[in-house]
């Protein structure tokens, strides 16, 4: 069973990623506030995605597919650390990555829970065998992005709203940073 997280405080932002204060979890999640966040995309040597699907205890989005890892920065944690102890902590990985992109999103994930997230983007590319959380994750698969595109279209419902959103909004960039670690591979 996941550990409860529901009072986690969280960065609560403006517009523009300003720090406005901090609120618990799960009121920031009842009530749809603007909160910070991270996303991390792996990618292996063959440029396939390193995808999660979210273990059935999680509180929201339960066993559904995702990118590879995400969560919230804590008060005074940087993104860039908040990335890297989610990774860690989610998939049993400790690997360099970079920032790629920042994304906004907002849209409903269960029940009365919204999701309003100025969600800073990871990536870097891992080569060899995670060791998630089976509280966190059920199970873990490489993915062709052709692959991923078709399975996104044909059940939407199977995807997270964040990694859909992020598809939709991102895909060239994503593809041109896994075909970049691809074309390094084969040098």
């Amino acid at each position: 069973m996941s550990a409860d997280t529901s009072a986690d405080q969280m960065i609560l932002v403006d517009e523009h990623d300003n720090p406005i204060g901090n609120a618990p979890k799960l009121p920031v999640h009842q009530q749809g506030l603007l909160h910070r966040a991270v996303s991390v995309i792996l990618w292996d040597g063959e440029g396939r995605f390193l995808l999660q699907r979210r273990a059935a205890t999680k509180y929201h989005s339960p066993g559904l597919w995702s990118n590879t890892c995400c969560g919230h920065p804590r008060p005074g944690e940087s993104a860039g650390a908040a990335a890297r102890r989610r990774l860690a902590d989610e998939m049993g990985i400790s690997c360099e990555i970079g920032p790629l992109f920042t994304m906004r999103y907002r849209g409903g994930v269960a029940g009365e829970l919204i999701e309003n997230e100025l969600v800073h983007v990871f990536g870097g590319s891992f080569a060899g065998v995670p060791q998630p959380d089976p509280s966190e994750v059920w199970e873990w698969d490489w993915r062709d992005s052709a692959e991923i595109r078709r399975a996104i279209t044909d059940e939407p419902a199977a995807y997270t709203i964040w990694f859909r959103n992020l598809c939709d909004e991102f895909w060239d960039e994503l593809q041109a940073s896994a075909a970049g670690t691809k074309a390094g591979y084969a040098q």
